[in-house]
């Protein structure tokens, strides 16, 4: 992953470093108020000749559907499979900073997603919901190769909605492998209801670093900003717990990182992973760089 602290102009030697890397994925973060994601993902594309991108997450309330699908549109074609988009709600706090805080979060997302995937495949769509309003809008270039549209979500109603709507979903960091379990089961809910029998693909962000030290701090202070219910499996998380204090059976259950690596990894494909995002514990791009060519040698 490209980290949301990393400077801008630095996103073009970094998604090189990847790719050398041999890495198959990389994703950028559109989190307020850093760097717009399309941009970002743009920049990556263009940098690098092999490796795929993706987009995590676009929030749905803070474009028009139009414009998101426009903006896909546009890369798939430039760019045509090598693209991942994702959707998400948006922090809370910041969609109502920016006045975007939707009556329906659920319907937000679901009407959005639904929207952009439809003009994504050159269909002409209309729709008057609770949220999206489109009148007899097609896209004029639609890409030939359909990038798959995935759902950034946690919660049961939310991941039933991706189920139902999206191509794949994209669970956190900090989800324990139950967690990743039962949220495939909440997906494959969604998709019966809908009765989809494609493929949906699943990506988890974990945290990552040769040492487990360096994963501590990113853990302590995740953890006391709250996850979604059952995100952390069996942790006895009641308290807020200091960085120093976490066991190391904790950080592997959390985190991809120390001795333990390939086995966490290994844990969360077990559970449902069909793709895990390694987010560095370093902010400096060239730190990050190091700890992901550490732990490619450690993972494989």
């Amino acid at each position: 992953m490209l980290r949301r602290e990393v400077l801008p102009e630095h996103t073009a030697a970094y998604a090189r470093g990847v790719e050398r890397l041999g890495f198959d994925e990389l994703w950028v973060v559109e989190d307020c108020f850093y760097a717009g994601g399309v941009a970002a993902g743009a920049v990556a594309l263009a940098s690098t000749e092999r490796i795929a991108v993706g987009l995590g997450v676009l929030p749905a309330v803070m474009r028009n559907p139009a414009a998101t699908a426009l903006e896909i549109a546009a890369l798939a074609r430039m760019f045509p499979g090598r693209l991942r988009a994702g959707i998400g709600h948006g922090v809370t706090s910041w969609m109502h900073q920016i006045g975007a805080f939707p009556s329906s979060q659920l319907a937000a997302l679901e009407e959005t997603t639904s929207a952009v995937r439809a003009l994504l495949r050159g269909e002409r769509v209309t729709v008057d919901g609770r949220h999206v309003h489109l009148d007899d809008v097609a896209l004029e270039f639609p890409p030939p190769v359909v990038p798959p549209v995935a759902t950034g979500v946690r919660g049961p109603r939310s991941l039933r909605v991706s189920g139902r709507v999206a191509d794949g979903t994209v669970l956190t960091e900090l989800s324990v492998p139950s967690y990743v379990r039962r949220a495939r089961e909440r997906i494959d809910e969604g998709r019966a209801e809908a009765g989809r029998t494609d493929a949906h693909h699943v990506t988890v962000y974990a945290f990552a670093a040769p040492d487990r030290d360096d994963v501590r701090a990113l853990v302590a202070d995740g953890l006391r900003d709250g996850g979604s219910s059952g995100q952390w499996g069996d942790l006895d998380v009641t308290a807020p717990v200091a960085a120093g204090d976490l066991p190391d059976s904790w950080l592997d259950e959390l985190t991809v990182s120390g001795p333990a690596a390939r086995r966490s990894l290994d844990a969360l494909r077990d559970a449902g992973a069909d793709t895990v995002v390694l987010i560095p514990a370093a902010e400096d791009p060239d730190e990050a760089l190091a700890q992901l060519a550490a732990l490619r040698g450690a993972l494989t």
